[in-house]
């Protein structure tokens, strides 16, 4: 399967949401709380990819048939809790159907290079314990640097935290 980076704009925001949301379910059933997934809403996504897309450039998959499949979006590291990393993976999600073809290296490469360009050094990106694509960031050159405990739904997770040297990766 042939896919296609680009940034995305305003009008991506829909599909970006169907792509969080359809990918929270198949990724996160069985380790985050069921209700709190059967009550995510495309809708609610929609409003807050609308608005992200205008502050940090999201950059999107889209297969053959222009259907966007995949999305990741950084900036500015928002804890402050890890000295010297000055950038966040804020988000990347792919489709389930799409994942293991190279497209989650060239989405987490394409913010690297961005937030390289915008004079960043260093990158965190926070996962959860649970989820298997931890094996995924590890390859990619993320090194363990802490760990945080969050609450999602009624539950408590471990998220995981990696660090990147974006020179290393771009």
């Amino acid at each position: 399967m042939e896919l296609t980076l680009k940034k995305a704009d305003r009008e991506d925001a829909a599909a970006i949401a169907k792509v969080q949301v359809d990918s929270w379910r198949t990724t996160y059933r069985g380790i985050v709380d069921e209700a709190y997934l059967d009550n995510l809403k495309y809708a609610d996504r929609e409003r807050v990819w609308s608005q992200a897309v205008e502050q940090n450039p999201i950059f999107i998959l889209a297969d053959e048939t222009d259907e966007v499949v995949g999305f990741a979006i950084g900036g500015t590291e928002r804890s402050g809790d890890f000295e010297g990393y000055d950038s966040e993976l804020y988000a990347i999600y792919l489709y389930e159907s799409v994942q293991g073809q190279g497209g989650g290296r060239r989405l987490v490469e394409a913010v690297a290079g961005n937030l390289a360009e915008r004079g960043f050094d260093k990158m965190v990106i926070a996962v959860l314990a649970e989820n298997p694509a931890c094996r995924f960031y590890e390859r990619m050159g993320g090194q363990k640097i802490g760990q945080e405990e969050i609450e999602i739904g009624q539950f408590k997770h471990t998220e995981l935290i990696y660090g990147f040297d974006l020179k290393k990766m771009i």
